[in-house]
């Protein structure tokens, strides 16, 4: 479901497989490739960001809070926000590293990095062996950069990147042993719950009156085979929020979206929504932000573009 998309009328699709959106923001911060010295010596430090760190040539000691780690070539290192770390030469001889630090507001990959049992990852384990293509790949355009990051290198890298946690994910579901018991199912299933979530919203908007529809979270744990109370526990572990409150946000979402574009009246953007009336749609969205729809829509700056689509004087206080 794309943001402010509306559907085909009923009867038009012979077939469609909906996709749950993907909203990810990755941010990656002091990438490099680096050879040093014997003597090379990092003091003790921290940052907020997760850091990979993989040896290619040589050897590392790696101090992760207090706790010392050799990394051989091809070892990887996964260090957590605020892990207080140094580095220094293993044997006393030079050492080719890479390094990324990264912020990711995914959830559930956070959720799954946030339990790893493990600090060191040897370069025969299960993380290892499927990251190791992927950050060799990362290596070999570092490694043509040159000052200035040119925007294809650019694509190429968050391209790669993202591949990389595709494969870390991988990896957590064939190694059970890299987590906590159960914490992998935990998140697949709250996963499978927060796509059919999605879902439900955009079934809602291709039917008028969504207030007659039934249909639920509990229809849900039902589909998954779990209780509704274990759906809900989950859902909450996972994301930290219910699954009725995950609902209002992402309905909120679509609703100030639509309100952003001047061609749709308060009632047409009411009906996408499947409220039964705009007095209905007025007042959760007020419950919701604050202000009513047009109050919503005049703080945007929005101007209606056809007079025809004018805001409703429907849209009333409540």
């Amino acid at each position: 479901m794309a943001s402010a998309f509306i559907p085909p009328e009923l009867g038009q699709s012979l077939r469609e497989t909906i996709i749950p959106d993907v909203k990810t923001t990755l941010n990656l911060f002091g990438m490099h490739l680096r050879k040093v010295a014997g003597e090379w010596n990092y003091p003790i430090h921290a940052h907020p960001q997760y850091e990979f760190n993989y040896v290619l040539e040589g050897v590392q000691t790696m101090v992760v809070n207090n706790n010392s780690f050799t990394q051989q070539a091809g070892d990887l290192v996964l260090l957590r926000p605020g892990d207080s770390h140094s580095s220094r030469s293993g044997d006393g001889r030079p050492f080719t590293y890479f390094c990324i630090h990264f912020d990711i507001d995914d959830k559930i990959l956070i959720s799954l990095l946030s339990r790893l049992d493990h600090v060191l990852f040897k370069s025969d384990s299960a993380i290892t062996r499927r990251l190791a293509p992927v950050l060799h790949k990362l290596v070999e355009i570092s490694a043509n950069v040159n000052g200035n990051i040119t925007m294809s290198q650019r694509m190429r890298l968050q391209s790669a990147v993202f591949d990389l946690f595709g494969q870390l994910w991988e990896a957590f579901s064939i190694d059970d042993h890299l987590l906590s018991s159960n914490t992998y199912e935990k998140v697949e299933l709250a996963h499978q719950i927060r796509g059919r979530l999605q879902g439900l919203i955009y079934q809602q908007f291709k039917h008028d009156g969504a207030g007659e529809n039934h249909y639920g979270v509990d229809d849900i744990a039902a589909e998954l085979g779990i209780s509704t109370s274990h759906c809900y526990r989950v859902f909450r572990e996972v994301f930290g929020l219910s699954p009725r409150t995950f609902l209002s946000d992402q309905t909120l979402h679509e609703a100030k979206v639509l309100l952003e574009d001047p061609r749709l009246s308060v009632s047409q953007i009411s009906g996408i929504l499947g409220y039964r009336d705009i007095a209905h749609f007025s007042r959760q969205f007020k419950r919701w932000y604050g202000l009513s729809p047009r109050q919503y829509r005049d703080s945007r700056n929005w101007m209606p573009a056809d007079p025809l689509h004018a805001p409703d004087s429907g849209d009333t206080p409540h």
